[in-house]
């Protein structure tokens, strides 16, 4: 335009004869239109014939009438007019360019478009939008009709019931356009026995269907001893009464921590076997319902430790080190009762004989007391399937979230399995309708999974992730599990990375309670939300090995009850059941489990920046400073370790980490949102975070949850405050070069994941 009104101005300003030519480019088809405009010399000489732009007066020369001067008013009026259509004309595709920046919402599906232009994705639905959409789109109805679909009887991993129910959902995939896909591993497995038993005082004891898997195989005898829940305080209550584990059949009650640690705390104290048991102060079933489990310290394939189980990898044999030592077998309540109640010995410690058992008095038990163990589980190789789908992302496609759900189960699982894998499908479902109908265009891809052998303690999640941890690196920045989301109405509960508390928080204040006429939060959260909702993240949490393992930011939940254990891993975790305890609820439950999911899925691909804090690591870590500290003065004062050995180095990581989190923070106040590449390097930063937490000193094989504030094992925090007890009580299992070793290795690990949040090297300075 601007060009435009030059040529127009040299025109009447009379200004020497040129050429001049100008573009009108990029109309509304994208086509280029040239317009040239001749300014001759002719034209001057026409100006020059009607005085403009010429002086006659001071022409020396002979003086000849130009072509303009012969013609009539008409045709310089004509010319006149042309200049200023030529002008408008300038004016009008000036204008309409400009605009073309504020492009419309077009379905570039049905458009042709040239291969060298690429269709910018458009964002139309802002947080409000999305959640009501999913709201509305999400209903009790469409998960009841899964729920119906997906049930079986029978899905063991590796069985047809389980290939069946794989082949269903990657038919849903595909249906709804999501590219689906399967990974394959071979895993060892335990298949229960034909043989297996217990004997009291050489008399079979009922009838022994349950089974744990992994137990180690054989036959065993010893005295009975009973240990309440088999956890380290109860042991440590038997050690101060001098009484010697070795060789001991301990006998202990299901519930409050894993079969798996229960095994290991008994073998560590050199007992020969251990029997786990319902008791019906925590279980509401019948007296002759068998447990199954699992007893692997661990998660995945415990025959392929640290990488994955696929069939053309050949490994020299290995085995995982959470393997028990010792047999261990789940016995029914009945068979409870017979052994129980015939057990002499002492009295049991205070609160140990609040148990419902009938006509029993929870003794102790005596060296007269004695069990056989037989123990004869098959080790079996089976091959499973892991099923994905995808909805890719519009602009960061190669970041995404993963949901997913265990598909297998030990008989019915229903809460175990079928809900958690109804709603994944239901929510496929939901989010593929939103984009395809709604104009919704997630930034981020969103990944779901159908896990099988989750029962055998996340078996094909850990070989997913063994086998594709190097592609995942960077890329995964969130796990979603939907593993027994629903086994009661009374009370809500999760476990979470501290990245992903702010966004659990206020999800919660956005989804109603489908039992109260409350917000989640409003019916749950109490004095302190955290206190009332949020619980350690422990090994037998199927999110569990994507936080510890893989450094991914994970979270669980599930709608449970207060008063008893739900029959997880029995053949009464039924439908029915299910809806017993949840007063019927059981579809409404789940939707509004699924808004959760949902939500927090959601608001992870939809926002410029991720939705995660670095903030309250700062807190944990610093909670874990102060136990190391106060442990560290007493170990100091009994003169056990040289007092060279100090806090300065823990302290310095942690203020490193502080200030880092908070410049952070204050970088993302000062930010452009629309600024794209500043957009991806704050979400990268805010991505190392998990991973930097990993310990880099630590092999895989040896120790699988390197997460040191999360994980388990002498790198972790948790572990320093543990040895630093030792040590102060003069333990002979207290080892203080260890402790110096794993002390440093520990504070420079938190050093190198402030470094790498503080930004590029060229940001850092001495204090970081």
């Amino acid at each position: 335009m601007d060009q435009a009104r030059t040529t127009i101005s040299k025109i009447f300003n009379g200004e020497p004869r040129s050429y001049t030519r100008f573009n009108l480019t990029q109309n509304m088809e994208g086509d280029n239109s040239q317009v040239e405009m001749k300014l001759s010399s002719d034209m001057d000489e026409d100006m020059e014939a009607n005085g403009v732009g010429r002086n006659t007066s001071q022409h020396n020369g002979p003086y000849y009438p130009s072509k303009l001067s012969q013609r009539s008013p008409k045709n310089i009026c004509i010319s006149v007019i042309a200049i200023l259509v030529l002008f408008i004309i300038g004016y009008l595709i000036g204008y309409l360019s400009n605009r073309s920046t504020d492009k419309p919402v077009i379905n570039h599906e049905n458009c042709p478009v040239e291969e060298d232009i690429i269709p910018e994705p458009v964002y139309s639905l802002d947080w409000s939008d999305l959640r009501g959409l999913l709201k509305k789109k999400l209903t009790a109805s469409n998960i009841e009709r899964n729920l119906k679909e997906f049930s079986s009887s029978s899905h063991q991993a590796g069985t047809a019931g389980d290939e069946a129910l794989a082949n269903k959902i990657m038919g849903k995939f595909k249906a709804l356009g999501m590219s689906p896909w399967t990974d394959e591993h071979y895993v060892k497995v335990h298949d229960p026995g034909l043989n297996n038993r217990v004997l009291f005082r050489d008399n079979v004891v009922g009838k022994t269907e349950g089974y744990l898997a992994y137990s180690a195989i054989g036959r065993v005898q010893g005295p009975a001893l009973y240990a309440h829940y088999g956890r380290a305080e109860d042991f440590r209550k038997l050690q101060d009464r001098n009484i010697d584990l070795n060789g001991k059949v301990v006998l202990a009650r299901a519930g409050l921590l894993s079969f798996a640690e229960k095994v290991a705390n008994a073998a560590s104290l050199n007992a020969s076997a251990m029997l786990i048991y319902p008791d019906p102060l925590n279980y509401k079933i019948k007296v002759d319902t068998a447990l199954f489990g699992h007893v692997h310290l661990g998660t995945g394939d415990p025959y392929t430790p640290g990488f994955p189980s696929f069939n053309h990898t050949q490994f020299p044999p290995a085995q995982s080190s959470g393997l028990p030592s010792i047999l261990a077998q789940t016995i029914t309540t009945k068979q409870a009762t017979e052994i129980m109640r015939q057990l002499g010995g002492q009295n049991s410690p205070r609160g140990w004989s609040d148990g419902m058992l009938r006509e029993v008095l929870y003794q102790l038990g005596d060296d007269k007391d004695i069990i056989t163990v037989e123990v004869n589980n098959v080790l079996t190789q089976k091959k499973i399937h892991n099923v994905f789908g995808v909805l890719k992302g519009y602009l960061d496609a190669d970041r995404y979230i993963v949901i997913g759900a265990q598909r297998d189960a030990w008989g019915p699982g229903f809460a175990k399995s079928t809900v958690g894998t109804s709603l994944l499908v239901e929510l496929a479902s939901t989010i593929s309708d939103m984009i395809k109908n709604d104009g919704f265009r997630p930034r981020r891809s969103i990944v779901f999974a159908s896990w099988s052998a989750g029962e055998f303690g996340s078996v094909g999640a850990t070989e997913w992730l063994e086998g594709y941890l190097a592609s995942l690196n960077m890329k995964v920045f969130s796990y979603v599990s939907l593993d027994g989301i629903v086994s009661g109405s009374e009370t809500f509960k999760a476990s979470a990375s501290p990245l992903l508390y702010e966004l659990i928080e206020s999800t919660m204040k956005q989804v109603s309670s489908p039992t109260a006429t409350k917000t989640l939060y409003e019916q749950f959260a109490g004095s302190s939300w955290e206190k009332s909702v949020m619980e350690p993240m422990d090994l037998s949490d199927p999110s569990y090995p994507f936080q510890t393992f893989s450094g991914i930011p994970s979270f669980s939940f599930r709608f449970t009850v207060n008063s008893k254990l739900y029959p997880f891993g029995t053949i009464e975790d039924t439908y029915e059941n299910l809806q017993r305890y949840t007063s019927d609820n059981t579809p409404k439950l789940a939707k509004a489990a699924g808004e959760v999911a949902g939500l927090v899925t959601l608001r992870l691909v939809h926002d410029h920046l991720l939705k995660l804090s670095t903030v309250k690591y700062t807190s944990v870590i610093r909670d874990y400073v102060s136990q190391i500290s106060s442990k560290l003065q007493k170990v100091h004062s009994s003169g056990r370790l040289s007092e060279t050995v100090t806090m300065q180095w823990l302290l310095s990581a942690l203020g490193s980490y502080d200030r880092a989190a908070s410049a952070l923070a204050s970088t993302i106040r000062n930010s452009d949102l629309e600024d794209m590449e500043q957009c991806r390097i704050i979400n990268n930063r805010i991505m190392r975070v998990e991973g930097n937490l990993l310990s880099p000193f630590v092999s895989p094989r040896e120790s699988l949850f390197r997460h040191i504030l999360l994980g388990s094992g002498m790198h972790t925090l948790a572990a320093l405050v543990d040895h630093l007890d030792a040590i102060n009580q003069g333990l002979e299992s207290a080892d203080v070069d260890q402790f110096k070793n794993q002390f440093a290795l520990a504070t420079w690990t938190i050093q190198g994941c402030a470094n790498a949040l503080a930004g590029e090297v060229w940001d850092m300075d001495n204090e970081i």
